[in-house]
């Protein structure tokens, strides 16, 4: 279980990044040890007939460790040192090697060519959450677009059989903590929020009948101007 840490509405910098933490180590933890579990198999002399089901469980650990960690490399990190904008079908790429294995199916539909960092960032975290939200299937649809003066607008519409979203990152998403505090996982919905509202933007939920959507603004530009 991912603890509760805060029931301040901004987390410290420790915080954060120990929360942050605790979310990418609970996702890794699955893959690494079918890794482990593979491995026992193969030094195990009386277990040669399932060699062939360890190897393949090797692969498809080691497949979904690589996904998950380039995502959240992007999702969480700076995704490399070097500024400028993310080319969305990078971001498509990335989506679908983490969600190859989820129940629901990934519609893109994203008009832009590429994002900022900080858009880019968003909306990995905001498809994340989406996928999370239909954990029987349906659709996570995608949207983005982008102005020439960096301003970008994010749509994710989680649509599907008992659709549901916790509360508490609806409020998390606007900087709030619920009555429990942040934990490893409303800590990733505070965390998209922070980045938009740092970009002079927002990022808001809607819930409804087996839907949830996802609209996320960043202005960057009129920060600037305003400050």
């Amino acid at each position: 279980m991912l603890a509760p840490m805060s029931t301040q509405n901004t987390p410290s910098a420790s915080e954060l990044a120990a929360l942050l933490c605790a979310r990418l180590c609970h996702d890794l933890v699955s893959p690494v040890s079918a890794l482990g579990a593979a491995l026992s198999v193969l030094d195990d002399e009386n277990a040669a007939d399932m060699r062939d089901d360890a190897i393949e469980l090797i692969r498809t650990g080691a497949n979904q460790a690589h996904a998950k960690l380039e995502y959240v490399r992007l999702a969480f990190g700076a995704g490399g040192s070097r500024p400028g904008s993310i080319d969305t079908s990078e971001l498509k790429r990335l989506a679908e090697a983490m969600f190859a294995s989820a129940k629901p199916d990934l519609v893109w539909k994203v008009q832009a060519a590429g994002l900022d960092k900080p858009a880019a960032r968003v909306l990995l975290n905001l498809v994340w959450l989406a996928v999370d939200n239909v954990p029987r299937g349906g659709t996570v649809t995608v949207e983005a677009s982008a102005s020439e003066g960096g301003d970008s607008r994010l749509r994710v519409v989680a649509a599907g059989p008992r659709a549901r979203i916790d509360p508490a990152y609806i409020e998390a998403l606007a900087g709030r903590a619920g009555e429990d505090g942040y934990d490893g996982r409303s800590i990733q919905p505070y965390y998209a929020g922070l980045v938009a509202r740092e970009h002079g933007g927002r990022v808001e939920a809607h819930a409804e009948e087996e839907r949830i959507e996802y609209i996320a603004l960043l202005a960057p530009q009129a920060k600037a101007q305003a400050a």
